[in-house]
């Protein structure tokens, strides 16, 4: 699954950052590597940006850069 389509409150693991050249890096700065805990917070009214909650703080990210990010919900 990737992270655009994680449902709203569900934590999730980061398994693989996805991307090339400085959207990579740019993603990998930010906190988003593997093995991290994810949450989708908020989606914007039009479904675009979406408020991620990593590494405790808050995250706008558009879905496009999101699709590149696969994750692994957790189980409740």
């Amino acid at each position: 699954m990737t992270l655009d389509t994680l449902p709203l409150n569900r934590d999730a693991i980061i398994t693989a950052v996805g991307g090339e050249g400085p959207l990579r890096c740019r993603l990998l700065d930010m906190g988003l590597i593997p093995k991290t805990t994810v949450r989708v917070e908020k989606v914007a009214p039009l479904g675009d940006p979406i408020e991620l909650r990593v590494r405790g703080y808050s995250l706008s990210l558009r879905k496009e850069d999101a699709r590149s990010i696969e994750v692994e919900v957790k189980d409740a």
